[in-house]
């Protein structure tokens, strides 16, 4: 990466605590300005506005300790800095080829007045699209080791917001998100996944929208040695309090000074897409540090998998239970006749990805351990090395190479970390030797160590040292079960996506995902990070797969938007989630899935309303192609298309595929139509969206 940048040092000071706290201090970029100040009891406030609208009104800071000695007040301010940055770098991959990092920074110094008389810093920094601050710890006389209780970050709103909420369980980020205001917040009536108790506790990202047309995104950046922030809703103020994910001693973090905290993250426009646009959760990541990146490659891919969910196949290899790992002859076992990591079926998608050009190819129960994985908080589940009798590693290996395909790693730990973290060196050696190039993790279920949750420190730091890792290896990660991410991405490019919400899968084993499910996400979840949403479902219906047991199931959308989620979900690794035979029966809807890119130059977010529509046009990745993605929710809608982002004076082919007379997600999802025109930089594209449905386009430029 290169980096150009300019720092600019402008106001250093160390004045008497008396002179700083009487005037508050403030930084400003832009429309968005900070004010930051020391209430009567000496406690540290901040308040943010976007022009003269009040983003978030002033707002206590603060962490307390378990020895009772934090930093919760009273304090005082002993001195302050400022400074300028304006730097541009370059992603790994990413949805833009370079990034601009722009910021005003505006360092408190804090101190107790009494003693201990321990020093805490609050370091904020000022975007044109929002704000960030953490809390730092300087290294000092008697604060060494210490315990993080609580934080005491509050985020108190102006106003009774509209906001997009999932419930704050601290195991499980898979929920449909509820809409409602800020008063109504209430998690009681949602039927809890894993471990919810609190009945407003709410979950970061937040999306949120005021009366007065701001859009407004709390969350936080480059969650390191801390466990998520989850936030705690007062219903009748409006304020917002972090709750940290307890440990299994109910502390929150075990920190060693010079220390830091993740960064909180507020994210602010009057313009819906600008907030799809920002760049402000990754550009308070720190740049990778792996010495080459050129291994990394962003791909797409087709699996064993689906067919597990529509009941067409087994994970397991018999039908048993009481398995223990060590000691049991697997090949003794009476297979089910439905395993679906065999040879010939792995064979059978390997063809599949080598005549449509697709890269790799996901394997779900290759290895042994699967009769006896789930719900029993086992430890010794699954050795990640040992495959089942039907599932002949070398001869796949080879065969997937001569077809210039690689296989895709599965790691499922069942929430067994200790074990997995035993035998993750033998593990990805054993990757290495038989070619895999990328693996996906799972931690379905309880944690252990017991008493751990999937969003706390420990886990955090599980994450973030498998990521490490598999980096050391030259391997490439897709977490499923994670934290939610924070822009991680940027430091580890090799984490090229996490689940961490409620994906496709949802719609083949449950009540499904509503048709404005995909229209939310971008606000929330993807604010951190990409997500292997796992797209492309052809066969809408799932009664054909197995009748007697997916009797009325169907995924909530229709086929065109299917394809569309390929731009208006972000991944550099996207999955043809649907079985082969699926896509053979529409060709040439498919084209779309070949063609479209996992990797761009640059996006443009045309349209967008959290809950209703996003209409997104990406540039691929050295090419002059351009994509573009149209999704509405439960109602259809017209969109008008300005393609005044194509280069002037060149003229393209728009292949559009779009929903078909009469289609809806819910009566008729499969209709789809394909027609081409000739478009240039003065063209417009008008689409008539289906109810749940959706418009790809490729524009492809004519002549070369």
């Amino acid at each position: 990466m290169k980096n150009s940048f300019l720092v600019v040092l402008l106001l250093a000071v160390g004045l008497p605590a008396t002179a700083q706290t009487a005037a508050p201090l403030t930084a400003r970029l832009d429309k968005v300005s900070l004010t930051v100040t020391l209430n009567a009891g000496g406690q540290p406030a901040y308040a943010v506005q976007y022009g003269p609208k009040s983003v978030i009104n002033p707002s206590r800071l603060g962490l307390a300790l378990a020895d009772g000695k934090g930093f919760d007040g009273p304090l005082e301010i002993t001195g302050s800095e400022t400074k300028d940055v304006d730097e541009s770098w370059n992603p790994v991959w990413g949805e833009v080829k370079t990034i601009r990092n722009h910021y005003r920074q505006l360092t408190v110094h804090l101190r107790q007045p009494q003693a201990p008389g321990r020093r805490l810093d609050v370091v904020f920094r000022v975007f044109a699209d929002g704000v960030g601050f953490r809390y730092e710890v300087p290294q000092q006389p008697g604060l060494s080791y210490f315990t993080v209780q609580d934080e005491l970050t509050e985020f108190n709103l102006p106003a009774n917001h509209k906001a997009f909420w999932i419930p704050g369980d601290y195991d499980s980020n898979e929920y449909t998100y509820t809409t409602s205001r800020l008063s109504e917040v209430n998690t009681t009536p949602i039927e809890a996944i894993q471990q919810k108790a609190a009945p407003y506790r709410i979950q970061t990202p937040l999306m949120l929208k005021s009366d007065d047309g701001l859009y407004v995104n709390i969350h936080e950046a480059a969650l390191v040695n801390y466990p998520a922030m989850f936030l705690n809703v007062d219903t009748k103020t409006y304020g917002l309090r972090s709750q940290l994910v307890p440990g299994a001693t109910g502390a929150a973090a075990y920190l060693q000074a010079p220390e830091h905290t993740p960064w909180r993250t507020i994210v602010v426009s009057d313009k819906a897409p600008e907030v799809l646009a920002s760049k402000l959760i990754l550009n308070l990541n720190e740049p990778t540090k792996f010495p080459t990146t050129d291994w990394i490659k962003p791909q797409k891919f087709v699996g064993v998998w689906w067919e597990m969910h529509v009941n067409k196949a087994s994970w397991n290899y018999a039908d048993t239970s009481n398995i223990k790992l060590a000691g049991t002859d697997w090949n003794r076992l009476k297979p089910n006749g439905r395993h679906g990591a065999n040879t010939a079926n792995v064979k059978r998608y390997i063809d599949f990805a080598a005549q449509h050009g697709l890269q790799s190819v996901l394997v779900e129960g290759w290895n042994v351990g699967w009769e006896d994985w789930a719900n029993n908080w086992k430890e010794e589940v699954f050795d990640f090395v040992t495959p089942y009798p039907d599932f002949n590693v070398t001869e796949l290996q080879q065969y997937a190479a001569a077809k210039g395909v690689q296989l895709m790693m599965h790691h499922e730990t069942s929430g067994s970390v200790t074990n997995y973290e035993r035998r993750q060196q033998e593990a990805y050696r054993f990757m290495k030797e038989h070619g895999y190039a990328a693996v996906k993790t799972g931690y379905v279920g309880r944690i252990i160590p017991r008493g751990e949750h999937h969003d706390g420190q420990w886990m955090v730091n599980h994450y973030n040292h498998t990521a490490a890792l598999l980096g050391q290896n030259q391997l490439m990660v897709d977490m499923h079960e994670a934290v939610r991410p924070t822009g991680l991405h940027r430091t580890y490019p090799n984490w090229l996506a996490s689940e961490a919400a409620r994906g496709n899968e949802f719609n083949a084993w449950s009540t499904g995902n509503p048709p404005e499910h995909e229209t939310i996400l971008p606000f929330t979840r993807l604010m951190g990070g990409p997500m292997d949403y796992t797209p492309g479902i052809f066969q809408i219906k799932l009664e054909s797969w197995n009748p007697a047991q997916n009797k009325g199931r169907q995924v909530h959308t229709t086929l065109a938007k299917q394809l569309a989620l390929y731009v208006t979900l972000y991944s550099p690794v996207q999955m043809a989630a649907d079985l082969p035979e699926a896509y053979e029966q529409h060709l040439n809807a498919f084209q779309f899935i070949k063609d479209v890119a996992v990797d761009w130059d640059d996006t443009r977010v045309l349209l967008a309303e959290p809950g209703e529509y996003i209409t997104t046009a990406r540039k691929a990745k050295g090419r002059e192609e351009w994509y573009v993605g149209s999704i509405t929710d439960e109602n259809p809608r017209h969109q008008t298309v300005k393609l005044d982002f194509l280069t002037p004076g060149q003229q393209y082919e728009a292949t559009i595929y779009a929903d078909g007379k009469g289609a809806s997600w819910d009566k008729n999802p499969m209709a789809y139509q394909i027609r081409k025109q000739k478009v240039n930089s003065k063209s417009i594209i008008k689409l008539q969206l289906a109810a749940g449905g959706g418009a790809a386009i490729s524009i492809k430029p004519v002549g070369r």
